[in-house]
């Protein structure tokens, strides 16, 4: 039976997360559903990250099993025939082999976070940036970043309801870059690793938030992540601007 990756892109304003859930509007439910308009069933999507609700997508990668044979560009448009009202999209697609697997053949994630830094109300970024009225010290959340870059237990940094059995990551690179564009001041928060605790990233930027509005030191994230306590962790940034943008792997799937 072929086995297929997909490269997506999906807004995730509107949706529940990734993960298919009973009566909830899902990123994963919707593609499941535009594959059964296609007379395919509706055969299981296993995705490299399953994001949470209002996260959005820029280059997530999924597989799928279909008993049929299609040819990787029909599969796409097909699909993006039927998803095109619903704000997600198909990037690429490609035959893989059987044993290859979106999740566990991945080596490296990387998401970004936007925060919008204006006065004015966000209006065609809202839901897109996480709007914040002050202003935030830069140099000071880059200095707390370091202190998170490495291998260490971020019991801190992860939800309650995180299901992994180990807190111990690796963060291979946490870098803050400010924007100056023609609708307000943006800073972005760029994290890359192998795998991530379940909300392990947002976590991250609410605390470095608290930092750069002078809330916190940064010596104190310091303090924070070898407390090894989630009661020591700053606030949960929003969702909403939050973004899985790219999935790496040992040899590019999508490469022609």
């Amino acid at each position: 039976m072929p086995r297929f990756a997909l490269k997506i892109e999906y807004h995730g304003a509107k949706f529940c997360g990734w993960q298919k859930q009973s009566k909830q509007n899902t990123i994963q439910g919707t593609i499941e559903t535009a594959l059964s308009k296609l007379g395919l069933g509706r055969p299981p999507i296993f995705a490299a990250g399953r994001t949470d609700s209002g996260v959005h997508a820029l280059g997530q990668v999924a597989h799928l099993d279909i008993p049929t044979k299609f040819e990787p560009f029909r599969l796409s448009e097909a699909l993006n025939y039927h998803l095109k009202a619903k704000r997600i999209a198909i990037l690429d697609c490609a035959i893989v082999p059987c044993d290859w697997h979106a999740r566990f053949s991945a080596i490296k994630r990387h998401y970004v976070y936007r925060i919008l830094s204006r006065r004015a109300p966000a209006t065609h970024t809202e839901k897109l940036v996480w709007h914040i009225k002050k202003y935030l010290d830069i140099n000071a959340m880059q200095h707390a970043a370091i202190y998170l870059v490495g291998q260490h237990d971020f019991t801190t940094f992860r939800s309650a309801h995180c299901q992994a059995e180990n807190p111990l990551k690796t963060l291979d690179q946490l870098t803050i870059e400010a924007k100056n564009t023609s609708h307000g001041f943006e800073i972005h928060i760029h994290a890359y690793a192998r795998s991530f605790l379940h909300r392990q990233v947002r976590s991250i930027v609410g605390t470095l938030e608290r930092v750069g509005a002078g809330a916190w030191s940064p010596k104190e994230v310091q303090k924070a992540l070898e407390a090894r306590d989630r009661m020591a962790c700053g606030p949960v940034s929003p969702p909403f601007g939050l973004y899985l943008v790219d999935i790496g792997y040992a040899e590019d799937p999508f490469k022609k």
